[in-house]
């Protein structure tokens, strides 16, 4: 799949906002989104460009939001209701 033509349509849902902000574990939440949704390249993809091209936390996290559609942890648990 190519990313840069990935619509935020086409990006699983992620609930990022308001997790613990360590980067560690937004990047296994985002990984785990990804491959609940049959996204186990992808994931792999992130999670190896996240090691080895962020020089810090704002890339990390722009590499992430390339993957996932970023939301708030809020809403995942309005939706489940």
């Amino acid at each position: 799949m190519n990313l840069n033509n990935m619509s935020s349509n086409d990006k699983p849902k992620c609930p990022l906002i308001g997790q613990d902000g360590n980067i560690f574990n937004l990047m296994g939440i985002a990984s785990r989104t990804l491959k609940n949704n049959g996204m186990d390249e992808q994931s792999k993809e992130m999670i190896n460009r996240i090691t080895k091209e962020a020089k810090s936390y704002e890339e990390a996290i722009g590499i992430i939001t390339e993957y996932v559609e970023v939301t708030d942890v809020e809403d995942e648990e309005v939706e489940e209701y």
